[in-house]
């Protein structure tokens, strides 16, 4: 995966109402920090280059230039976000070294047709996202998922996945990636087959009136 040029604007920390005066000229409160930057550095980014990124590759690595230390690879850490709107409220970037490797999450996506939709059979991914650990330079814009074998019943484990060389699995080995599942109809004919009673009187309820009756006679007989 290719770094991604991030126009960022360093500027000083400030108070809440210059915050909210700085989101309404359209930029993203934000800070940086990690090893290569010895102190955590305030910043603005343009809000429609950031929602872009955020909606294409919001794993990718980001190239950033600061004054005391010139261009740094990034990542993003933390976003946080307005509970109402979903307006991004502030970003955390973290400066990350491409020689060691990092555990992050790439999207997952499904390829073919599942050989048991054919039979009617629904498929269903269950994991949008993996957790993976590589060097930054090996990170994978997606991870594809073959689902073309899939029968119904059967599913697609974490463990069961073709990754990238030198790309490892950090999500739990049995975690269900994908599955075919049975056409609810039919699954609710099956729960309703399974749930049925026996009948324990007659059509014309002769043997319910007739263990009444015994139980009546019993009572009489012990007064």
């Amino acid at each position: 995966m290719a770094n991604i040029t991030l126009q960022v604007e360093e500027r000083e920390a400030v108070t809440k109402g210059q915050l909210r005066q700085l989101r309404s000229q359209g930029k993203v409160p934000g800070v940086v920090y990690g090893s290569k930057i010895k102190e955590t550095t305030a910043l603005s980014i343009d809000e429609k280059q950031l929602a872009a990124l955020l909606k294409s590759q919001p794993n990718a690595i980001l190239d950033i230039k600061l004054k005391a230390t010139g261009k740094q690879p990034v990542m993003i850490h933390d976003i946080q976000r307005d509970a109402l709107s979903r307006q991004v409220m502030h970003i955390d970037l973290h400066q990350i070294n491409m020689n060691e490797k990092i555990t992050t999450t790439v999207r997952v996506e499904t390829t073919g047709e599942a050989a048991g939709e054919q039979e009617g059979g629904i498929l269903q991914l269950m994991l949008h996202e993996l957790e993976v650990t590589c060097l930054p330079s090996d990170i994978p814009e997606s991870v594809e998922v073959d689902v073309s074998a899939l029968q119904i019943g059967e599913n697609i484990q974490v463990q069961d996945l073709k990754l990238p060389k030198g790309v490892e699995a950090a999500s739990e080995a049995h975690l269900v990636v994908a599955t075919v599942l049975l056409p609810q109809k039919e699954e609710e004919e099956d729960a309703g087959e399974e749930g049925e009673e026996p009948e324990l009187v007659g059509a014309d309820g002769s043997e319910s009136e007739d263990k009444a009756e015994d139980a009546e006679a019993g009572d009489k007989s012990e007064s």
